[in-house]
C-alpha cells in the first residue's frame, strides 16, 4: 500500500519554507523589539522627567500625607496662570503704542480690579461654608479657568469686549483656588513638617512650574495669540483632575471655626462686639501686625509690576530693548522670590516677627536707594530684594499663624489674610497706573509705601510687647 507523502516544505515546519517561517517570525520579533525600545526612547524624557517630579514632590514623608499631590497641582495652577498672563500682557500691553498701552491696561484695571478688590473679601466668607467641600472648590476653579481660557482665545483675537468681563473671571477663580489651597496645606502636614516648610515646598513647586511655563507659553505666542490660551485651558483641565485626587481628609472640617483678624484687644471689648457671632476668635495682634508689613510688601510688589512696566518700555536699559529689560527684571524677582523661599525653610525656628521686621527694612532702604541713584542695575537689584522679601515675610507670616493661631480657626486665618494681601497687590497696581514715568520719583513713591507699612508695624509690636500678651490669641 503506497504511503501518501507530504511534500516536502509543504507544511510549515519542515523543509525551506518552514525555515523561512521562522525567519519572518524572529525578524518581526526582533523589529518589534526595536519598536519598542524606540517608543521607550520616546517616552523616557516624559516619564523620566514625571518619576523625577513625583521623587522630590513626595519625599520626606510628602506623599504619604498627600502634600506631594497638592505640590504637583500648585504646579500645574502656576503653569496654567503664566500662560493666560502671557497671552493678556500681548494683547493689552505690547501690541499697541506706549500711550495707549497705558490707557487700556487702566481700563483693564478699572473694568477687572475694581470688581475684583470688591468681591475679594466675600471670597473667604464664602468658602468658609464649604468646608467639606474643597476638592469640588478647587476643581471648580480650574474648571472655570479652563473655560475661561477658550472664552479669551477668541476675545484676544476679536478685541471684543468679553475680554474684560473673562479676565475678571479669571481673577476671581484664581483668587478661590488660593484661597482655599491655603486651608488645605494644615491637613496635609507631613509627620516632621511645620506649616512654613509645607508652604515653602508647595511655592517652589509653583515657582519652578512657572519658570518652565513662561517660555513655552511665550513660544506659543508666537505661533499665534490663541495659543497660550489653548495650552493654558490643557493645563487647568489636568489641574481639574488632579484636584479630586487629594486625599479626603482634605475636606474634613472637624472642629474648624473662623477666624476673625483683630489688632488688639478694643475690637474684641468694643463696640464692635454686638456684632460678632459665637465662635468668632481672634488671630492676635502679632498676626495682624505681620499681615499689615506683608501688605506693604505686596502692595509695592503690584506698584512695581506695573510702574516698571510702562517706565522700562519708554526707557528701556542702556543697549536693550523694551521686552528684554522687562525680562531681566521679571527674572530678578523671580530669583529673588525663590531664594526667599528656600531660606525661609531654614529660618523656621527664628522670631518670625523679627525676620518680618528686618526684611521690610531691608526693601526700604533698597527702595531708597535705587530712588537717589537710580539706574538699571539698581532697578534690578530692587526687583530681586522686593521678590525676596515678599516670599521671607510670607513664609514668617505663616509660621506666626501657626503658632498663634489655634488649629480650630487657623484655616480660616489663612483664606481671609490671603484675600487681604491681594487686594493690597490690587491698589498697588493701581498706584503704579497713575503714576508719571520718571523713575526716581515712582521708586520714592514705592519707598514711601514700605516705610509706612514698617513703621506701623514696629510701632505695633513695640506697643503689642509693653503690654505683655505679643503674638498671643484671645478667645472671644
Amino acid at each position: 500500500m503506497a504511503t501518501a507523502r507530504t511534500p516536502q516544505g509543504a507544511t510549515g515546519t519542515g523543509g525551506p519554507a518552514g525555515g523561512k517561517g521562522r525567519g519572518r517570525r524572529l525578524g518581526s520579533v526582533r523589529a518589534d523589539g526595536r519598536l519598542r525600545a524606540f517608543g521607550r526612547a520616546l517616552r523616557f524624557p516624559v516619564t523620566g522627567t514625571a518619576r523625577g517630579i513625583r521623587k522630590v514632590t513626595h519625599a520626606h514623608g510628602a506623599g504619604e500625607s498627600g502634600l506631594g499631590k497638592l505640590i504637583e497641582l500648585h504646579g500645574v495652577n502656576g503653569a496654567g496662570d503664566v500662560m493666560i498672563t502671557v497671552a493678556l500682557a500681548s494683547t493689552v500691553f505690547f501690541s499697541v503704542p506706549t500711550d495707549e498701552a497705558r490707557g487700556r491696561v487702566a481700563l483693564y484695571l478699572a473694568i477687572t480690579m475694581a470688581p475684583f478688590t470688591l468681591l475679594a473679601p466675600v471670597v473667604g466668607p464664602l468658602l468658609d461654608k464649604l468646608p467639606h467641600g474643597r476638592r469640588a472648590a478647587m476643581a471648580g476653579a480650574m474648571l472655570a479657568r479652563a473655560l475661561l481660557a477658550l472664552v479669551l482665545s477668541g476675545a484676544v483675537v476679536s478685541g471684543g469686549l468679553e475680554l474684560y468681563p473673562a479676565a475678571l473671571g479669571v481673577l476671581v477663580a484664581s483668587k478661590a483656588y488660593g484661597v482655599v489651597r491655603s486651608a488645605v496645606v494644615p491637613r496635609l502636614l507631613p509627620p516632621a513638617f511645620s506649616l512654613v516648610k509645607a508652604n515653602s515646598r508647595v511655592t517652589l513647586g509653583g515657582l519652578l512650574a512657572t519658570g518652565i511655563a513662561a517660555p513655552i507659553g511665550a513660544g506659543l505666542q508666537q505661533i499665534g495669540p490663541r495659543w497660550p490660551l489653548y495650552g493654558a485651558f490643557a493645563l487647568f483641565v489636568t489641574g481639574m483632575l488632579l484636584s479630586f485626587r487629594l486625599p479626603p481628609k482634605v475636606d474634613s472640617a472637624k472642629g474648624e471655626a473662623v477666624a476673625l483678624l483683630a489688632a488688639d484687644e478694643q475690637h474684641l471689648h468694643g463696640p464692635h462686639r454686638r456684632a460678632e457671632k459665637p465662635g468668632l476668635r481672634t488671630v492676635g495682634p502679632a498676626v495682624t501686625h505681620a499681615l499689615g508689613a506683608n501688605a506693604s510688601i505686596r502692595c509695592l510688589t503690584g506698584f512695581l509690576i506695573f510702574f516698571l512696566a510702562f517706565l522700562l518700555r519708554e526707557h528701556p536699559m542702556t543697549g536693550q530693548s523694551a521686552a528684554v529689560s522687562l525680562g531681566i527684571v521679571g527674572v530678578a524677582a523671580g530669583a529673588g522670590n525663590a531664594l526667599g523661599t528656600a531660606v525661609g525653610a531654614g529660618l523656621r525656628s527664628r522670631a518670625p516677627e523679627i525676620i518680618i521686621v528686618t526684611v521690610v527694612a531691608v526693601v526700604l532702604g533698597a527702595a531708597i536707594t535705587a530712588a537717589v541713584f537710580f539706574g538699571a542695575v539698581l532697578v534690578a537689584c530692587l526687583a530681586a530684594v522686593a521678590g525676596f522679601a515678599q516670599a521671607l515675610a510670607k513664609l514668617s507670616l505663616d509660621a506666626l499663624i501657626q503658632r498663634d493661631v489655634p488649629e480650630q480657626v487657623r484655616t480660616s486665618a489663612f483664606a481671609r489674610s490671603e484675600t487681604l494681601l491681594q487686594m493690597a497687590w490690587v491698589l498697588g497696581g493701581a498706584i503704579g497706573i497713575a503714576m508719571p514715568l520718571i523713575g526716581g520719583l515712582g521708586l520714592a513713591v514705592g519707598a514711601a509705601i514700605v516705610g509706612a507699612g514698617w513703621l506701623t508695624t514696629v510701632r505695633g509690636l513695640l506697643r503689642s510687647a509693653r503690654q505683655g500678651h505679643a503674638g498671643r490669641p484671645r478667645v472671644a
